[in-house]
C-alpha cells in the first residue's frame, strides 16, 4: 500500500534564542530540507503545518527556522515533535526506485510464485538494506536488498518477487 506521508525528522531541542530548532533527520538525504517549503509538526495531540523559513546544517543535525516563530519561547514546546511531509513533497523517484514505507506490509513471493511471507521491517546495515520477512510458522527470513535477491517490486500490486540465496532459509 502506498504511503501518503513520510517522517523526515524529529525535533530534539531548541537552537539559540531566535526560534530555531535542532532536527534529527530521519531521511536518507537531509539536504532535502533546503528545498522543503513546509512540514507537518506532530506532538501528542498537536498537528500543525509549519512554513520553513530557513534550513542549515550542523554536524548530523538540521537547524530549522519556522516562519512566525522568532523567539526561543515560541519553539520550546516543539521538542520531541516529529516532522512529516506529504508524498507530493517527497523527492521524485527514478525508474525502479521506491519509498521504503511502500514496502512494509508487502507480500513476498519467490520466483516460483510461492508466498514466503510479509515484509514487516527494513534494517539499515550500511552496505545495503535488509528486508525482514515474517513467515507463518517459521523463523523470519532476512533478505539483502541486492539485485541478485530482489527480482521485482510491484508497489501498486503490493507484491515483491525475490530469489532466496542458498542458505538464507537455514539461518
Amino acid at each position: 500500500m502506498k504511503q501518503t506521508e513520510f517522517q523526515v525528522g524529529a525535533i530534539t531541542t531548541t537552537h539559540g534564542i531566535r526560534g530555531e530548532v535542532k532536527v534529527f533527520p530521519t531521511t536518507d538525504e537531509p539536504e532535502k530540507f533546503k528545498k522543503l517549503k513546509k512540514v507537518t509538526l506532530r506532538k501528542d495531540k498537536l498537528e500543525q503545518v509549519m512554513e520553513i523559513e530557513s534550513a542549515k546544517f550542523f554536524k548530523n543535525l538540521v537547524i530549522l527556522k519556522f516562519k512566525g516563530y522568532d523567539n526561543i519561547n515560541d519553539v520550546e514546546r516543539f521538542a520531541k515533535a516529529t516532522l512529516w511531509i506529504g508524498r507530493e513533497d517527497a523527492v521524485p523517484l527514478e525508474e525502479g526506485e521506491y519509498y521504503r514505507g511502500d514496502l512494509v506490509d508487502m507480500e513476498v513471493f519467490d520466483e516460483n510464485g510461492t508466498k514466503l511471507g510479509i515484509l514487516t521491517d527494513i534494517m539499515e546495515t550500511g552496505a545495503n538494506d535488509v528486508y525482514v520477512v515474517t513467515r507463518e510458522g517459521a523463523k523470519e527470513l532476512l533478505l539483502p536488498s541486492i539485485p541478485e535477491c530482489i527480482l521485482d517490486v510491484d508497489v501498486d500490486g503490493n507484491k515483491m518477487t525475490v530469489h532466496v540465496l542458498d542458505g538464507l532459509l537455514d539461518l
